[in-house]
């Protein structure tokens, strides 16, 4: 069922996830959707694992579309009225060509599966394995952009409740400026505006990735958008309202002076939404990653090879926590290139290399997290979940029995199994 289809042919929430069925429910209304395409789960995961057949057909549909792109998550359980993910599933912005867009996926299919979004399942009751549809679309460069509810999210208000900052509105829903604060009424009359502090715009550079840039003196206070433009906006708010229903999260972007339809979520408490980091590198070899580590050296070729075909490559950058004591996890990790550090209550106990491995009790019991791993340097590992660990052992007990054989060897030499074992 790996499967690659136009926005208007995405159909089923089970197969390309809640934020791509919108999309598509949005362009059969006619609602103003940049062009993209939904990827399926499988095909997802088919394309974080390197399958060259999976990155082949990803390659024909993305070639349609005009560069540069935005990867976005659709997993099958985001967005919902109970639980929206925002801020735990990547977002990357400026994906500057076709050949890109593999590595960028590869980066939003590890965000549902990283520590966060692990420990915000086990906290909404989803400890289940992702789902991890994708959108690809072509990337705006709006003069203005942000979000609007089209009821007022704290009050509960029947108004439109909008944020609007210049440039690329990752600006407001990751809180690096003081957005433009609107408010309207059901038929568009505006009940309040107040101008913000827009010291920065979010902006594509040329050879992909974003930056942020300073927005001219005279333009950090005035007021982004005029009564035309909240006119148009209120309009997008009842047309998305007549599609979707009430209560929604709406992202919008203002074009050469046309308004267009990012996305569109159910309304949810808790929002925290990030940026996103760009592309890693190039993928490398998991056979070798994992003939260098001991956690491995009791396999046989044969052995090896059916872990590696699981593996999913991993880049960290230099300073950046890779797994932190006591959130959730579901994930385990062998060191390809770079350096880190294991700590715990602040105290460092250790420095892993290549080939090193760390997390390999969240593979048995999907618990937290014993100790803190932070990249020295920019750092590339290889990755094993839960959910792909577990059916392996099931099917295979000679490769379970060597790997439980391994682990209780490492913890007797740390000192037990109370000892910190990431």
């Amino acid at each position: 069922m790996k499967k690659v289809v136009p926005f208007a042919r995405a159909r089923e929430t089970a197969l390309y996830g809640s934020k791509a069925v919108g999309l598509g429910d949005a362009v059969r209304q006619g609602l103003p959707v940049p062009p993209g395409v939904a990827l399926s789960g499988d095909l997802v995961e088919a394309v974080a694992s390197g399958n060259a057949k999976a990155i082949e057909k990803l390659a024909k549909a993305v070639a349609g579309l005009s560069a540069p792109f935005a990867v976005r998550s659709s997993a099958v359980d985001e967005d919902g009225a109970a639980a929206s993910f925002a801020g735990q599933h990547l977002t990357v912005l400026n994906v500057h060509s076709t050949a890109d867009v593999p590595g960028a996926v590869r980066d939003v299919w590890w965000s549902a599966n990283s520590d966060s979004a692990i420990t915000y399942r086990q906290r909404v009751g989803l400890f289940t394995r992702p789902s991890v549809g994708v959108v690809v679309q072509t990337l705006l460069d709006p003069a203005v952009a942000g979000v609007m509810f089209t009821e007022h999210p704290v009050t509960g208000a029947d108004e439109r409740l909008i944020e609007a900052s210049w440039g690329l509105g990752e600006a407001v829903v990751a809180g690096l400026v003081v957005p433009d604060h609107f408010r309207l009424d059901r038929s568009s009359r505006v009940l309040e505006r107040k101008a913000g502090r827009k010291r920065i715009a979010i902006r594509a550079l040329p050879t992909g990735g974003t930056f942020e840039q300073q927005v001219p003196p005279e333009q950090v206070n005035q007021l982004c958008l005029d009564d035309v433009q909240l006119a148009a906006l209120g309009d997008l708010a009842l047309r998305c309202e007549k599609v979707y229903g009430p209560h929604r999260d709406i992202e919008w972007a203002f074009q050469d002076g046309t308004l267009y339809l990012l996305q569109c979520r159910a309304v949810t408490t808790g929002m925290a939404r990030s940026a996103a980091p760009p592309p890693g590198p190039p993928p490398r070899d998991p056979v070798a990653a994992l003939q260098r580590s001991e956690f491995f050296t009791g396999m046989n070729r044969r052995q090896v090879e059916q872990i590696a075909r699981l593996l999913k490559e991993r880049p960290f950058a230099k300073g950046e926590t890779v797994i932190m004591e006591g959130s959730g996890g579901a994930a385990f990790f062998i060191i390809d290139t770079g350096e880190a550090t294991v700590s715990s209550k602040g105290v460092d106990l250790a420095t892993l290399g290549p080939g090193d491995y760390f997390g390999e009790l969240a593979l048995i019991d999907g618990g937290p997290r014993s100790a803190t791993v932070t990249a020295n340097t920019d750092l590339v590992c290889y990755g094993l979940t839960f959910w792909e660990f577990r059916p392996l052992v099931e099917q295979n007990g000679t490769i379970g029995w060597k790997l439980l054989q391994a682990l209780a060897k490492r913890l007797r030499a740390a000192g037990g199994a109370d000892a910190k074992v990431p």
